[in-house]
């Protein structure tokens, strides 16, 4: 996930704050400082603030404009304060994730959780989107490759997609941190592309259809914990689990089936009840795929 422009420059300006550069009381650069001293567009300059405040680092003060928040006296660090690292932090933010969904992470609710100053976590994480890539790297550790590779590519290649299926299973938020367009990069999360590249470099096939392959197995495996993800968020937000939801569409269902548009829907419907389970979605759209590349390889070998 790559940094928004307003992202970043709250990121320094935070940075500049932890190192005491911008004291309690003073002020933060202004939208139009921003502006300039950045290059951006008001608009950007307007986000940083925002952001700012939302982290809880700033306040906007009458006469004074936005500054540098004082920390309550209960939050300043005293003897009893655990000292942080970024391992703690980062286990916090986990533990937020796991139960709560990643959009619940935050830093001001992982100090809050911590019983630290939001402060003291810019001493150790450079923002909030650093912290979300620290959190899927440590997920990713969680699952380690084999130490040696098995002969055979197809085994190779499922043992890699299975053990990101593992994790996200685990873990439903890490989906969500991963991304196809903009990865970031993370030690443990980019193993997964050197397992996967290797196994294929080795079968002789170009460049241009090891990374189609690589992406369409990654995507397979990343749209289904997706999937995990959103039915997790739906369950905190409505208290309704699937099977309930699915029986709450029955009546709409039937009165669609009725119109006569969908036939091969109302054969469906009355060949009995689908055992929808990921896992086995999983399992059979790897399949497909890993039969497809198999398909390739003759097809190269016949030419």
């Amino acid at each position: 996930m790559a940094e928004a422009p307003y992202q970043k420059i709250a990121a320094e300006i935070k940075a500049r704050i932890a190192r005491g550069e911008l004291k309690p009381g003073e002020r933060v650069p202004s939208t139009r400082q921003i502006t300039q001293q950045w290059g951006v567009a008001m608009a950007t300059a307007t986000k940083v603030i925002a952001a700012l405040k939302d982290d809880g680092v700033v306040d906007t003060k009458p006469g004074a404009g936005t500054v540098v928040r004082s920390a309550p006296q209960a939050a300043r660090k005293s003897p009893k304060e655990p000292d942080l690292g970024r391992e703690r932090v980062v286990r916090a933010a986990i533990a937020i994730a796991d139960a709560e969904g990643l959009g619940m992470v935050s830093m001001r609710r992982v100090a809050t959780d911590l019983g630290v100053a939001t402060m003291s976590l810019y001493r150790h994480v450079h923002s909030k989107e650093d912290l979300v890539v620290d959190m899927a790297d440590a997920v990713f550790a969680e699952q380690p490759f084999p130490e040696q590779m098995p002969p055979d590519w197809r085994e190779c290649v499922e043992i890699a997609a299975r053990l990101l299926w593992t994790v996200c299973r685990r873990h439903p938020w890490a989906a969500a941190a991963m991304s196809m367009t903009r990865p970031r990069v993370s030690p443990n999360l980019i193993m997964y592309t050197e397992w996967t590249m290797t196994v294929l470099r080795r079968l002789g096939l170009p460049v241009a259809d090891m990374w189609y392959t690589h992406l369409s197995i990654f995507g397979h495996v990343r749209g289904l914990a997706l999937t995990l993800q959103d039915e997790m968020q739906a369950r905190q937000d409505t208290g309704v689990t699937h099977e309930e939801w699915m029986a709450t569409e029955e009546a709409a269902l039937e009165r669609l089936l009725e119109t006569g548009r969908y036939p091969t829907m109302v054969q469906l419907s009355k060949a009995g009840d689908f055992d929808y389970d990921l896992d086995k979605v999983f399992e059979y759209g790897l399949r497909l795929l890993l039969d497809g590349v198999e398909h390739m390889l003759r097809a190269r070998e016949l030419h």
